[in-house]
């Protein structure tokens, strides 16, 4: 089973952005961080998600680790709603990052995902690491 953990990180929100992800496989580890300008918290936490996932060559099981509830319940709850109500949410509003979550559901209909939050800033190694990742990418831009 591949293991990812992901995180992004704003200075400002909207502000510059970082994110960043860890991928376990095989043994191996691999770290993949980016950043972007003006960017939001969000945006930062579903882009980590989508390029770890573009990262992924195989089809083997991949369990995600975030600590965004956004991201979490959005991909596993809220999407199927907001799909069959044509991208809008439960009050007729258009959902935001419509763009980024029509393309994290492209991604990861590929791939069989256990989805595990965790608890921010806690006593879980790899999300504190993949979230120091986040934040130098988004003080680095």
């Amino acid at each position: 089973m591949i293991k990812i953990y992901t995180d992004g990180s704003c200075i400002g929100n909207p502000g510059k952005g970082g994110w960043a992800a860890i991928i376990f496989k095989n043994n191996e580890k691999k770290n993949l961080k980016g950043s972007k300008d003006l960017t939001t918290n969000n945006q930062m936490e579903l882009t980590a998600t989508i390029k770890a996932l573009e990262y992924i060559s195989t089809k083997d099981k991949i369990q995600i680790y975030t600590d965004s509830k956004y991201v979490k319940q959005g991909i596993t709850e809220w999407i199927k709603n907001w799909k069959n109500n044509n991208w809008k949410t439960a009050s007729k509003q258009n959902v935001k990052n419509v763009d980024l979550w029509k393309e994290l559901d492209n991604l990861s209909s590929n791939f069989d995902i256990k989805w595990t939050w965790v608890k921010g800033h806690s006593d879980v190694t790899y999300n504190n690491e993949v979230d120091e990742l986040a934040r130098n990418a988004a003080e680095s831009n």
